[in-house]
């Protein structure tokens, strides 16, 4: 594994190693390149699926974000209830 090549290695980057804002910038962008038509039915089918790929990852992370708030709610309930009893 080499050192961070600037740009060129961020591209390359899978859809999993990015970041959830990163993931929703790039997917708004993929869904604006595909409105604005001009593509070939390659570029567009390439566009679907990395479109695809991005919106995979942001529901991950919106999961898992909701999964942290479940639980840090059920633990505060569980601490409320321990008080009263």
């Amino acid at each position: 594994m080499g050192g961070m090549t600037g740009k060129t290695e961020q591209t390359a980057a899978t859809a999993e190693a990015l970041g959830y804002e990163q993931a929703r910038d790039e997917l708004i962008e993929v869904v604006r390149r595909l409105e604005a038509g001009g593509t070939t039915l390659e570029e567009s089918l390439a566009l679907w699926e990395r479109g695809e790929e991005l919106a995979g990852v942001c529901r991950r992370w919106l999961e898992g974000a909701r999964a942290r708030l479940d639980a840090a709610l059920a633990r505060e309930a569980g601490a409320e209830a321990a008080e009263e009893g």
